[in-house]
């Protein structure tokens, strides 16, 4: 029999509620748009033909609806990959564990979840106002230092070439998107490797008054080649939510509105626009 998980272990309000992401199994679809920016939720679920339920707490927004019959959530998860360890694991609780007795559901349900976001392009052949799906993340971050993650060969030849070519003093992480996700909005898309940074300044090779340590972080990472595969592009929570969604039995898709080219030094004259013809893609094609 599974044993109970203690009350400070996975926290619910005195509502019924989770405890972050403040929401109760029923408020939750199985097909979940993720985005960055608690504004953008409302960005989304405007196209919803009716919206059942809306809340939130913090930057943990949710509006529940249904886009041409299908059921869905969107939820905003503020920046970086120690949100969406956040976001994903209570996710999951909702949807696998029971909240009244605390103990893991015998059966597993799988949900899906894309995330729907903005990316800077590392290669000057990536155009700014393109769109493009994630293959695969690498994470620069520290996240899966704390989790027990199996790697593909792939996965682990990739890792160790990007911890090799920065000198970094740890090995990033290297995680595949799903396969399925990929086949059904990664149509008419661009694709590519996506790297996952810690930050938006010196992890990303940006200099306003400090000196990034590692000089050159975005050509550098341009330049790997892995199998005749290029790194694309980059942002802040790609890799947290691949790795998540292997460790919790998730399918998980990162689809980027690419609105800057460090490469070219370009920046989107019109970022709402494409984050509007991702939207409407990742709608039309869930």
């Amino acid at each position: 029999m599974s044993q109970v998980i203690p009350e400070s272990e996975l926290i619910i309000n005195p509502d019924g509620s989770i405890y972050h992401l403040n929401l109760k199994p029923e408020h939750l679809a199985g097909s979940i748009l993720a985005v960055g920016d608690p504004d953008r939720v409302a960005k989304i679920s405007k196209h919803f033909d009716k919206i059942e339920y809306q809340g939130g707490k913090r930057e943990f927004i949710t509006h529940t609806g249904t886009f041409r019959g299908k059921r869905i959530s969107v939820i905003s998860t503020g920046m970086g990959t120690d949100n969406i360890e956040i976001f994903m694991t209570e996710l999951d609780a909702l949807v696998n564990v029971d909240l009244e007795t605390r103990i893991p559901k015998k059966t597993h349900t799988v949900l899906e979840i894309v995330r729907v976001g903005t990316s800077g392009s590392m290669q000057e052949d990536i155009p700014i106002d393109s769109l493009l799906a994630s293959t695969h993340a690498v994470g620069l971050d520290s996240l899966m230092t704390f989790y027990s993650l199996d790697h593909t060969l792939f996965e682990t030849n990739l890792m160790e070439q990007v911890r090799n070519e920065l000198k970094l003093p740890f090995t990033p992480y290297c995680v595949t998107g799903s396969a399925r996700l990929i086949k059904k909005l990664g149509k008419e898309l661009m694709s590519g490797i996506t790297v996952t940074c810690p930050g938006f300044f010196a992890p990303q090779g940006r200099k306003v008054r400090l000196e990034p340590a590692i000089p050159g972080i975005i050509h550098t990472l341009s330049s790997i080649q892995a199998d005749g595969n290029r790194l694309s592009n980059f942002e802040m929570e790609t890799a947290g939510y691949y790795a998540m969604g292997r460790l919790l039995g998730h399918e998980v898709l990162s689809l980027n509105a690419i609105i800057g080219n460090r490469i070219s030094q370009t920046f989107s004259k019109n970022p709402d626009l494409i984050v509007e013809n991702l939207i409407l893609h990742a709608l039309n094609n869930f």
